[in-house]
């Protein structure tokens, strides 16, 4: 599947076969995810791989949004360690980056995946980090939900003319 291909068909996926994700593919996304540009090229993501079904579960219950975890072969918790940072106010762009890339790498791989979002809600990022244990430093940002898709989503043109200003903002009636 080629770049362009990749990223038109990508769809959010919340339903997973049973099929283990291998560890191959696990560290291609996890590539994918590493080569996202950041601020400074700070790379201020980490990433807790989680495959443990009891971990899942639990998971799947911290925010009202993480119940693809439950199911799902692979969860993946997108971290940003903010230790240190020249230029601290990029890391949820940075991380941002880095979601994108990897859940476009599991759609080219014939994974899929859904982005849980945890940051910037105070409650779902204390209960996600002491889930997976982050120290302070460290902001959970997002979840995902990653594994082979139960059933492939069609693809969806999502273009729409009318969000495009040329030159300067074009205030247009609703």
């Amino acid at each position: 599947m080629d770049c362009l291909e990749t990223i038109l068909t990508r769809r959010s996926v919340r339903r997973f076969a049973e099929t283990p994700v291998t560890d191959t593919h696990l560290e291609t996304v996890l590539r994918a995810a590493m080569a996202a540009p950041s601020a400074g090229n700070e790379r201020p993501w980490r990433f807790v791989v989680v495959r443990n079904r009891a971990a899942l579960e639990r998971l799947s219950r911290t925010t009202p949004f993480a119940k693809p975890l439950a199911t799902a072969p692979v969860g993946i918790v997108v971290c940003a360690d903010r230790r240190a940072l020249r230029y601290p106010g990029f890391w949820p762009i940075d991380c941002s980056a880095a979601i994108e890339n990897l859940l476009l790498a599991a759609h080219a791989t014939g994974l899929g995946g859904v982005w849980i979002g945890v940051h910037p809600i105070g409650p779902f990022k204390l209960a996600v980090g002491r889930a997976v244990g982050v120290p302070r430093r460290v902001t959970p940002v997002a979840m995902i939900a990653l594994g082979y898709p139960e059933a492939v989503p069609d693809a969806v043109d999502r273009y729409d003319a009318g969000y495009v200003h040329a030159e300067r903002w074009n205030e247009v009636p609703s």
